[in-house]
């Protein structure tokens, strides 16, 4: 079990948790042994209950040091069942989360949730869905930057080496909308039922925006659309274009989805057009690749033809599609780093709703 600190006042001990390096740099709801024994008690699941090992530190992420992560972040308890499933789905060992915390990439934990879990825990999945303003999604990713710090000891400049980063690693949780998606959700292309909730993780750059007009031909708006989200997926500067691995994520609008499902596209047939579209001849990455870098090896390794195509996605499958945020001329895509032993892929893990339960009421200060 977590060890426990003493400090005179909530003040101090506050300053006391900043000065140690265990906030994410802002202030945190101060994790009392009242508060956490709460949160443990929403999950149903013993404390000392493992929910895997945290790289690059490989601490054991209990669940109460996950709880302890919940109430800094600010999560309620109801929140606690997504977070579970999203320290489940970090610590598991396909994510690499060794090699994610110590990449100079930049690159954090995107956190999809879908089914009932969305109206259940109160996220958001529409204009502004990965924004300010939404305590369920900015707690429910919070959480899981502050047990990476905290449990997998990622720490600016030490063991967390990105470069620059991005505001996604402070929290990147959304919900995806499904109402008002022409098509099953996410979570059931990736083998769920619609009446499950999952959380699905993918490491990924922050939202790159993609700007498309509307068009009065439908048939032409859609091949306008995928072509701008092709070029969005294969831009020269991503890692994606030069070696073609991990999960990359699309984020439909709901006025692009109608759109392309009006044109007679679902997402099986999306991913499999931007797989043949996101992608550049060898001629045109010789302008940005130096001799002796991995895409120089990858061309030696397949032929001297300028004209050979390389794609962005190394398979339509490694796109995630789902449809969130609100009405528009703008989607997103989040590119991926392609590194790491497992080759930067996703997560899905199964949200146990029904082991929360009713959270008996004691004062927040006790």
């Amino acid at each position: 079990m977590s060890r426990r600190l003493t400090a005179p006042s909530e003040e101090a001990a506050l300053e006391r948790l900043h000065e140690a390096g265990c906030t994410d740099g802002l202030p945190v709801v101060v994790p009392t042994p009242a508060r956490v024994e709460r949160m443990v008690l929403a999950s149903g699941l013993d404390g000392d209950a493992s929910l895997g090992q945290l790289g690059p530190n490989m601490g054991e992420a209990t669940v109460e040091k996950a709880a302890i992560a919940a109430v800094m972040a600010g999560c309620l308890p109801d929140h606690f069942p997504v977070v579970v499933a999203a320290v489940r789905a970090v610590c598991d060992p396909r994510m690499d989360m060794t090699e994610v915390q110590a990449t100079t990439h930049s690159l954090g934990p995107l956190i999809v949730v879908n089914g009932p879990a969305v109206d259940a825990c109160g996220i958001a999945s529409g204009f502004g869905a990965l924004g300010p303003g939404h305590r369920a999604n900015a707690s429910i990713g919070r959480a899981i930057r502050l047990a990476m710090i905290n449990v997998g000891g990622g720490r600016p400049g030490t063991s967390d080496m990105a470069l620059l980063g991005h505001p996604g690693k402070f929290t990147f949780c959304l919900g995806e909308d499904e109402r008002s998606s022409p098509w099953p959700p996410l979570h059931a292309s990736l083998g769920y039922g619609v009446d499950q909730s999952t959380v699905t993780v993918a490491c990924t750059e922050g939202p790159h925006s993609v700007l498309c007009f509307p068009d009065d031909d439908p048939e032409a708006y859609a091949e306008h659309l995928l072509n701008v989200l092709a070029a969005s997926l294969s831009g020269l500067g991503a890692n994606n274009t030069h070696f073609a691995r991990g999960t990359q994520v699309l984020v439909l609008n709901p006025d692009h989805a109608i759109a392309l499902a009006d044109a007679g596209h679902d997402c099986t047939t999306i991913s499999e057009q931007l797989y043949q579209r996101a992608k550049h001849s060898w001629s045109e990455l010789s302008a940005v690749r130096a001799k002796g870098s991995g895409i120089d090896r990858r061309q030696r390794s397949q032929g001297d033809d300028p004209d050979l195509a390389v794609h962005a996605l190394s398979s339509p499958e490694s796109l995630l599609i789902l449809v969130a945020g609100g009405t528009g001329l703008y989607s997103a895509v989040m590119p991926s780093w392609g590194a790491g032993p497992h080759g930067n892929g996703h997560v899905t893990v199964e949200i146990d709703l029904d082991q929360s339960c009713e959270v008996p009421f004691a004062p927040l200060a006790s």
